[in-house]
């Protein structure tokens, strides 16, 4: 397969949807505000969407695969319904530091390494150098840069404004100031 598809890659809690803490209840998901349309003007430019998270609730014993699992079923759902479909979701369940002694383990997968990305790559043939990231935290930025992407966006949703000092400095990193700030300026760059 040909790496030539390009996507956007979004971290899940405090990004797209509310961040309620190891998330395990499908019916807690939330979107925010404007997650919903700022997906669907990526679809519609022909962005892949590919959400990676690190869920090291399941290394510390807080929940299971497939709590993860229903969870990003009922996210995908959800998006599907709204018109806003997701191509794709990876998870990290690991924690070097874990209780739970199968998922404590030092992976490729847990952001900010790049193995998720890698990942996505082979399976949906992208080209990661074309491609961005969005998310809440400084490891989804270093995971954007670890993993040769375009750009990485910082969103003050979920941990952002805490974060933000950790991301100054950092070569293709951007904070902006809201999701749709963050997909404009993905718009404005691919078409460049």
């Amino acid at each position: 397969m040909e790496a030539n598809k390009k996507a956007v890659f979004f971290d899940r809690d405090g990004t797209l949807i509310e961040d309620k803490h190891y998330l395990k209840d499908p019916e807690q998901v939330v979107f925010f505000d404007d997650a919903i349309e700022c997906l669907r003007s990526l679809k519609k430019s022909g962005f892949l969407i590919v959400v990676v998270s690190n869920q090291s609730g399941v290394a510390r014993g807080m929940m299971t695969e497939q709590d993860v699992c229903r969870v990003n079923a009922r996210f995908c759902s959800m998006a599907k319904e709204a018109g806003a479909s997701v191509d794709a979701v990876y998870y990290c369940p690991h924690l070097e530091t874990g209780s739970v002694a199968e998922y404590a383990i030092d992976c490729s997968c847990r952001k900010p390494k790049p193995g998720m990305a890698e990942q996505a790559a082979k399976d949906l043939g992208l080209d990661l150098s074309s491609s961005y990231m969005v998310g809440d935290k400084a490891a989804d930025v270093l995971f954007a840069v670890n993993s040769g992407m375009k750009k990485a966006f910082l969103v003050p949703t979920g941990y952002g404004l805490r974060e933000k000092e950790k991301t100054k400095g950092i070569d293709k990193a951007e904070a902006v100031a809201s999701l749709r700030e963050a997909v404009l300026k993905i718009l404005e760059d691919a078409s460049l």
